[in-house]
């Protein structure tokens, strides 16, 4: 894995729902997000589908005259429904390849409201900088608080000493959609190009 800092930002993964879920503020973020990306002439990331807050986010940033990239393994084709209209779509053999390869094609996460998947992707990008692996900025859209039970186990986490300074966990946390990807860059470039004992921890509440 590289662990070398990007410096600029080009293209950001969006973790989220398959489906719309009960708040409707949740749809209308994701379609603010996929027109902010294109607009700020970023390319999109994400995992391949058409449907939920998936589809919303890339067809929002198509719609917007945006590039993205669609990530889906291949049994996950049906039930995603898979966004054929796409110029770069890659079918993957697994998840494992298909996470893998949005590792690598982004410069940056963010992950909307979703389920145990979407949770699980962020987690795991947290985890990979948490341990050195990369220092590619994670962001928590913080939508109507959808995060704050994630963010309130964190600290908990913290208190238990399983969190400690040494090992402390990056990630940013945005209120206000408009605020993220300024918030990405600022991450970026101030982080060092070559991995250090000192871990990015970054919080805006």
């Amino acid at each position: 894995m590289n662990t070398v800092t990007q410096s600029q930002l080009k293209s950001v993964c969006v973790y989220c729902g398959s489906s719309f879920g009960s708040d409707p503020s949740h749809e209308a973020a994701a379609t603010r997000l996929g027109q902010l990306i294109a607009e700020s002439g970023l390319r999109l990331v994400y995992g391949g589908g058409s449907v939920g807050l998936m589809g919303t986010v890339a067809n929002a940033a198509l719609e917007s005259g945006g590039d993205v990239t669609g990530i889906i393994p291949h049994f996950l084709e049906k039930r995603e429904v898979m966004l054929e209209s796409l110029d770069d779509l890659i079918v993957t053999k697994d998840m494992h390849e298909r996470k893998h390869l949005m590792f690598q094609k982004s410069d940056a996460f963010i992950a909307l409201p979703g389920g145990i998947g979407t949770l699980e992707e962020a987690v795991e990008m947290m985890t990979w900088a948490q341990l050195g692996q990369h220092r590619k900025p994670v962001a928590l859209a913080n939508i109507n608080g959808f995060w704050s039970p994630l963010l309130e186990l964190l600290d908990h986490m913290r208190a238990q000493g399983y969190i400690r300074p040494e090992t402390e966990v990056p990630y940013l946390v945005a209120n206000q959609l408009d605020d993220i990807l300024p918030m990405l860059r600022r991450s970026l470039s101030g982080a060092p190009r070559e991995v250090s004992e000192e871990m990015l921890s970054v919080s805006e509440l």
